[in-house]
């Protein structure tokens, strides 16, 4: 009896292994395109590490991969059809090279569950390889590494020695690992390991959309968040960053070890090796391995160190942001700042130890800059909030911070980390000695006696100006009666506001906005003649004019018909009265009587930019250099509107018809009837009155109303596109009904062509190498995402600097389609109005 049991036992076990694990093998490594592999039969690589089959986790369903072949225990590396398993008897499934040069897999009733990429290949050829890597080629004798299909560029949750997992700019492919859902069930789970091109790569653990553990960047010899990768005599690591893309792999230095770097259902990064001698896979290594590991445990500007406690600190300078939950050991608040720096003298740098970098996705990289220019270009900005060197094994390089410092960790001493500088205000950087502190005193003492008399000599200036301006608009202004004081009430009270509407400050803005009369502005344009026309759209005409004194203006006047005209105009003097800047069209005054409302500006002796950029007889007139100065001078000044000004200002209608160039082509941005004040820590807005102009508003504005700085980013970097083109985004439609002018833009990019999209009217004097930066920056703007796009701040970096390293730019953002007519805000013969779902769009025929 106990024979028979035995015999029975046997036969289970052996039925159980044979349904997991397939043993009948097929001769060699390799299947033509008149063979192929059935359930029970397998392929093996030629050194009999790797074998390909079907196999089932435990259950009715069936899948095709690939497994260590001399390993008993958890040996599947990678899953073909981890997400459409065979559910029906599998006896007849197959695996096989179709009629289109593809791998495919396919049941009994040639339904097809999973396939490669189709190829033109006319004798094609799957293969595996020692690496365990199944390859396609052309035929048994093509060059071994000429690939028309891998299973490395198509990564589960293993990464073995050679993979590469990153993005790659050729294929614009994303590999990263994937986690199973469980140790039964194969099928894509909750967690991943991505890398992040963006900034300074890095590579994240990802909870579904929620991010969980940080490498930090690359150093020069390791990620800054992984200090054991320095000490390893097994494994050799390699990261690289260049125009082809990013990403990392690694090697073992003994080929007779088996290793694995995978991620787990439960979430947890892990590095096995197998012992053969005990016949187990030993945990190498595996992250997060503790508290300081979680993503953002500190929260902005905290210090993660386990060598505390509690283990979040605050650096010299800052306090804890919510003490109450800070003292209850609860750090994900962060820390502030005690003390604001002054940019221009009052701050400075504190250079802090063995750090993990901050978070990098939104930083600048400059690979050739000294630390002393990183410093120094750091200083320049008021939004630079620290720097530091990104490689660690060479005297150059540089990385800024434009944002909050986050997930920072200190090492203890040997343990790892590198230095970085972030920006507090100089009273908090200690005391200095005797003698320094001395000649600081002196140094003091000489800025304020300084300070005081060019104060006075401004005060000075300042009354006579005020006098002589009296005077000259003495005779340009005249008493209103009691019928036009209601105008004087709207401009002053309505249009004019107090800081109060804005800050906390209570005390009155006088803005001194000269007020034109009616008659001074008819003589000006002479009576409003066609001849001084210079433009009309949704607003109303805008026409040129000559002051007695022969100052050219530009008069805006406002269309009596205008349902929006009213609100733009009081938001227009609002905003850009409070505004100074070289790349910001300068309001001179407003006229307000009766029913007639204009703003008089600077004039702009060559008008609009779109009127040059896309007419082919003038465009040459903007050569390369002059495109570069204004892609640059719009950058700038979107810069002054989001950072610099007193207020935070979205513009919510760039486009090149609101670009206006003075007489040597600077440019200067103009038409803030749209624009919006937000408060300095307001990130994000909603609005059911969507106003702009389609090719140019941002998918996240364009849908759902939701508008930030990366709003007017997104239509920059539609600007630059069309700058470079000297093509129209919307217009692209009639030349290519695949691609607008952002689709063609990523296409040529990820093709390499980039230099294609140039006009050819100025290719013979355009730098390459800084158009191609240009472009790369314009993708950059216009990915669809809003996270992914750079801030301002960032862009003019990128755009000022020769040697950096740009991030890899993701998918544009989609444009609706050629069936809808450009909505144009103020550059349009004709318009109509109407309303949706209390979605507001003017829809318009573009001059």
């Amino acid at each position: 009896m106990g024979s028979i049991t035995g015999f029975l036992c046997y036969n289970v076990l052996c039925f159980c292994f044979l349904t997991l694990f397939p043993i009948i093998v097929i001769s060699g490594d390799t299947i033509t395109a008149n063979q192929s592999i059935t359930n029970g039969q397998t392929l093996v690589s030629a050194g009999g590490d790797f074998e390909l089959g079907f196999f089932s986790p435990g259950d009715s369903k069936w899948y095709v991969g690939i497994w260590y072949k001399n390993i008993p225990k958890e040996r599947v590396v990678w899953v073909a059809n981890r997400d459409n398993p065979i559910l029906t008897n599998s006896s007849g499934s197959v695996v096989k090279i179709g009629d289109r040069g593809n791998i495919v897999i396919m049941d009994e009733d040639l339904h097809v569950f999973w396939s490669t990429n189709e190829s033109t290949a006319v004798n094609p050829v799957a293969q595996l390889l020692d690496t365990g890597n199944l390859v396609v080629r052309e035929d048994k004798d093509a060059d071994p590494e000429n690939y028309l299909w891998q299973s490395f560029d198509y990564l589960t949750d293993t990464l073995l020695p050679g993979m590469k997992l990153g993005w790659d700019q050729k294929t614009g492919s994303n590999r990263y690992l994937t986690s199973w859902k469980s140790k039964e069930d194969p099928s894509s789970g909750d967690y991943s390991f991505k890398l992040d091109p963006r900034g300074f790569p890095e590579i994240f653990i990802w909870n579904k959309q929620e991010k969980k553990y940080r490498s930090g960047p690359w150093n020069g010899v390791r990620f800054s968040g992984v200090p054991e990768m320095k000490s390893s005599s097994v494994f050799t690591f390699d990261f690289e960053w260049n125009q082809d893309g990013a990403y990392y792999s690694y090697e073992l230095t003994n080929k007779s070890i088996t290793s694995r770097l995978m991620v787990s259902s439960a979430g947890s990064l892990q590095r096995y090796t197998w012992i053969e001698t005990r016949q187990v896979w030993n945990l190498y290594w595996f992250a997060p391995k503790d508290q300081c590991d979680d993503y953002r445990e500190c929260g902005p500007y905290g210090i993660c160190d386990t060598n505390s406690s509690p283990v979040c600190k605050c650096p010299r300078g800052f306090e804890p942001k919510n003490p109450q939950a800070w003292n209850l050991r609860d750090g994900s608040d962060g820390c502030s700042r005690k003390t604001e720096f002054d940019c221009n003298n009052g701050d400075g740098f504190l250079a802090l130890k063995r750090m993990k970098l901050p978070e990098t996705g939104s930083s600048f990289v400059d690979k050739s800059m000294s630390l002393k220019d990183c410093e120094m270009t750091c200083r320049k900005n008021c939004s630079c909030t620290g720097y530091a060197n990104p490689e660690i094994t060479s005297d150059k390089g540089c990385i800024i911070w434009t944002t909050d410092l986050l997930d920072m960790r200190e090492y203890a001493e040997g343990e790892g980390g590198q230095d970085l500088y972030i920006r507090v205000a100089a009273s908090e950087l200690g005391s200095e000695n005797g003698s320094n502190k001395t000649v600081k005193i002196i140094k003091v003492t000489c800025i304020t006696v300084g300070s005081a008399v060019l104060l006075l000599g401004l005060g000075i200036c300042y009354l006579w100006k005020r006098k002589k301006m009296k005077i000259m608009w003495n005779g340009k202004t005249r008493q209103r009666g009691l019928s036009e004081r209601s105008h004087d009430y709207i401009l002053n009270e309505a249009v004019i506001p107090s800081k109060r509407d804005y800050t906390d400050e209570v005390k009155t803005d006088e803005l001194e906005l000269p007020l034109f009369d009616f008659g001074t502005i008819v003589l000006a344009t002479n009576n409003f003649s066609d001849t001084n026309k210079l433009g009309q759209g949704g607003f109303g005409c805008v026409y040129k004019g000559m002051l007695l004194e022969g100052e050219e203006i530009a008069v805006k006047r406002l269309a009596k018909n205008s349902g929006q005209g009213i609100e733009e105009f009081m938001n227009e003097v609002r905003l850009i009265a409070r505004l100074q800047h070289r790349n910001l069209v300068q309001l001179l005054g407003c006229c307000v009587e009766m029913e007639e409302k204009m703003l008089i500006y600077e004039y702009m002796q060559n008008r609009s930019l779109d009127s040059i950029l896309f007419d082919e007889k003038k465009s040459s007139l903007l050569d390369w250099g002059r495109r570069f100065n204004i892609i640059c001078g719009v950058a700038r000044g979107l810069l002054y509107l989001h950072q610099d000004s007193r207020f935070r200002i979205i513009h919510r209608d760039l486009k090149a018809s609101n670009v206006l160039l003075d007489g040597e082509m600077n440019p200067k941005i103009s038409d803030f009837g749209m624009a919006r004040i937000f408060g300095r820590d307001q990130t994000e807005a909603n609005t059911k009155r969507v106003v702009g102009t389609y090719g140019y508003m941002s998918p996240e504005y364009a849908m759902d109303g939701l508008f930030s700085v990366k709003s007017d980013v997104f239509s920059f970097g539609v600007l630059v596109l069309e700058i470079i083109s000297g093509k129209k985004n919307r217009g692209f439609y009639h030349l290519n009904d695949e691609h607008n002018l952002l689709g063609h833009a990523w296409r040529l990019w990820r093709e390499g062509k980039g230099l294609e999209l140039m006009d050819s009217s100025v290719s013979e004097s355009c730098a390459p190498y800084d158009v191609l930066r240009c472009i790369q920056v314009g993708l950059l703007c216009v990915q669809e995402h809003a996270e992914d796009r750079p801030v301002m701040s960032s862009v003019v970096l990128m755009l000022s600097s020769e040697t950096a390293t740009l991030p890899l730019p993701k998918n544009p953002g989609f444009c609706l389609g050629r069936k809808l007519v450009e909505t144009d805000s103020s550059s349009s013969k004709q318009e109509e109005t109407f309303t949706v779902n209390q979605v507001t769009v003017t829809v318009m025929d573009a001059r």
